[in-house]
Order: C-alpha cells, then structure tokens, then sequence
C-alpha cells in the first residue's frame, strides 16, 4: 500500500508555506534576539547607574559636604536627558545597532573616568563621568520603544514593558554588589567606594558589547511633518501624564529617607521602604504591558495617576509608619508611576509616522527626565515649607490633574 507523502512544489503551495514558516521563525527568532539584548542593554545600564550614583552621592557628601550631595543625580538626569533626545534625532539615520553600541561606549569612557575621580576623591571627573554614563543612560532609556516596534500593535504593550523590567535587575543587582565592590577595591589599596565604579565601567562595556548583535536597520527617510507631532492629544496626553508621574514620584520619593531619619530610622528601615519602591517601579511591568494591550493605554494612564494619587494619600494618613503605611505608599508610588509610564510608552508606540517617532520619543523622555531633575531641587523647598506632608500634598495634585482633565475631556 503506498504511502502519501507531502511534496512540495509548485502544483500544491508546499514551496510557499515552507518559505512562509521558515520566515516566520526566523522573525521570532530575530525578535527574541533583539528584545534580549535590548533587555540587558537596560539591565546593565541601570547597574551601572544605581551603583555609581549611590557612590559618588557619598564620596561628594564626604569631600564637600552633604548640600552638594544631590550633584551626582543631577548629573546623571542631565545626562540622560541629553542622551534621550540626542539618540532619539539619530536612531532614524544610524539604526539601533550603531547609536546604542555608540551610547554604551560613551557610557563606558564616562564610567572610567568616573572611576579615576573616584580613585582621587576627586568631585569634577567623578561628575563629568556620571554625566556621560547618563549620556548613554538615555539611549537605554529609548530601548523600549525598538522593542515595542518589532511587534504588532496588540502586543507592543507587553514587549516594552518587558525592557522596562529589565530595570528591576539593576535596581537589584546595583546595591546588592556594592558591598562586595567596595571590599574588593579596599583589597587592592583603593578607596572602597572605587569599587562600585569598577562595577559601572564592567556593566556598560558589557552592554556596548552586547548591542553589537543587534540586526542592522534600515534608515527611514526624513519627511517633512504637515504638523508639529508634540501637539496632537497622542503625544501630549502621554507626555503630561509622564512629567506629572515622574514629577509625584520624583519628589516623595527623594523626601522619604530625609522623614524617616527625622524621626530617628535607620539606614535598614531607609533601605526596606525604598526596595518596596523599587519593587512597584519595576517588578510589574510585565503585568502593566498586559493592560496596556487588554485594556489600551489611555486607561492604564488614569489607572496610574490613580494609584499615584493613592499613594500620596497613604504617605499623608501614615507619615510615620515605617513598618506599614510608608512601605506600602512608597510601592504604590512605583507601581502607579508604572502604569503611567507604560501606558504612556505604548501610547507613543501607536499612531506616529515612522520618520518622526524616534525624534518625538526622544524629546518625550528629555522632557520627562527634565522633570525628573526638577521634581528633586523642588521637594527640598517643599519640606523645608511644609514638611512631609506638604510634599504629599503636591504630589498628589500633580497627579490628580491630569487625571480630572483626562476624564473631563472624555466625558464631552
């Protein structure tokens, strides 16, 4: 009895939906490629940046006393800032490959000479470096957007929110190898806090190795825009609901340490309140993508705003309960920034033309990190007016008024 057996050829399509499976494993193939090394690009990244930071916060602190300590972050924001809009204008011409690989190389010679001023107890090279390290910051930062394009619509929710997870591993791994850097670099006759800037010139030499094997891209063609695309409602509903998350969070979060050291807490309960912070900033991503997709951006923007103005709440009724109410605001805190700026992101995924997305996108996260800056200088102001309560206060207006406009406007 013979048996059937398939032939592919012309007669009966086999060529066709043999050349269409191969093709489509390898898109996935290709997709899961560049999403992994677009996650550790921003896992690395973050390393590098909690460590040093943190370091350089203390070694300034140390040399020029603990009102110039908040130099460091500045730097860092400033740096990726400028890195965010500056490969959000190149990513079109130059492709991801080149401008991340670029990135991270500039981020790793900004961790080296970082490095050096730590070396020297030095405050201007250890500034410059931590600027530069934001430089290429900022181009991580963009990461999810390359993520979200190599994706259909329905499913660009959860592919940046992916990348966007990638930060929990450096908001894990950059204070867990801390001590460890710092005792190898005493073990070598250098300052211990040389060590995490070791840390950072290893992780961003890491991640400009591993953008190398992201696929060539095609440039897109520059057309000129029939109108500005910052104005439309899809950009602008996004990019205010992220500066009012990133401005609430900003200035809660920087004052919370400073409450609970007035009221006589340590260094351990500082650190248990901001790992429940930085549990809701990252940990859930993969959950926030998935509403994004399900429900659509728009709604997990106000579900965001919501829980953030939850949060400020929670730290007004609870300002000293370090045990119960501070940790739990402090993670909705994070989470509601979360939401915001996942669904933000995804947002800014849809509806833009292909040859003026990354230069809007770019613009969108230097505003954003702007904010970011600002939302830092400013708390200082407000506890010292107000206290704690006062910065809870504010926060929870900037969230509540973009939300009250959202809804207003959608109940026309």
């Amino acid at each position: 009895m013979a048996t059937d057996i398939p032939c592919f050829g012309p007669s009966n399509g086999g060529w066709k939906s043999l050349t269409l499976l191969v093709m489509g494993i390898s898109t996935a193939t290709g997709r899961a490629r560049s999403t992994g090394v677009l996650f550790a690009g921003v896992a690395l990244l973050n390393t590098a940046t909690v460590g040093l930071g943190t370091a350089a916060t203390l070694i300034v602190a140390a040399g020029s006393g603990a009102v110039w300590s908040g130099l460091p972050s500045v730097a860092n924001v400033l740096g990726t800032a400028a890195g965010a809009l500056g490969a959000g204008t190149l990513l079109p011409v130059h492709g991801s490959r080149r401008v991340l690989t670029g990135g991270y190389g500039v981020a790793a010679a900004g961790a080296l000479v970082a490095f050096a001023g730590a070396l020297a107890t030095s405050v201007v090279p250890l500034l410059l470096g931590i600027l530069l390290v934001g430089l290429g910051n900022g181009g991580a930062q963009l990461s999810r957007y390359l993520a979200a394009d190599l994706y259909p619509e329905d499913r660009r929710g959860r592919a940046l929110s992916m990348v966007v997870w990638g930060g929990t591993v450096g908001a894990l791994a950059g204070p867990a190898l801390m001590a460890p850097a710092a005792s190898a670099a005493a073990g070598f006759g250098w300052p211990s806090l040389s060590g995490p800037a070791a840390v950072a010139v290893l992780a961003t030499a890491g991640a400009a190795l591993a953008a190398v094997f992201l696929p060539r891209h095609v440039p897109v063609p520059r057309k000129p825009a029939a109108r500005g695309p910052v104005r439309s409602a899809s950009v602008a509903r996004p990019l205010v609901a992220m500066v009012a998350a990133q401005l609430t969070m900003g200035a809660v979060m920087t004052m919370t340490p400073v409450q609970l050291q007035e009221h006589g807490h340590g260094l351990g309960v500082v650190g248990w309140v901001l790992s429940a912070h930085l549990f809701g900033m990252f940990a859930l991503a993969p959950l926030s993508g998935r509403i994004a997709d399900r429900w659509g951006p728009h709604v997990t923007i106000n579900a965001g705003l919501g829980v953030l103005a939850l949060a400020t709440a929670t730290a007004l009724a609870a300002p000293t309960a370090h045990t119960s109410g501070l940790p739990i605001a402090l993670f909705l805190l994070g989470y509601g920034w979360n939401l915001v700026f996942v669904g933000g992101s995804a947002q800014l995924s849809r509806n833009l033309a292909p040859e003026t997305r990354s230069r809007v996108r770019g613009t969108v996260d230097a505003v954003v990190w702007a904010a970011s800056a600002l939302a830092g200088l400013g708390s200082g102001a407000l506890f010292a007016g107000g206290g704690y309560a006062l910065v809870a206060v504010v926060g929870g207006v900037l969230a509540l008024l973009p939300l009250g406009f959202s809804v207003a406007r959608d109940g026309r």
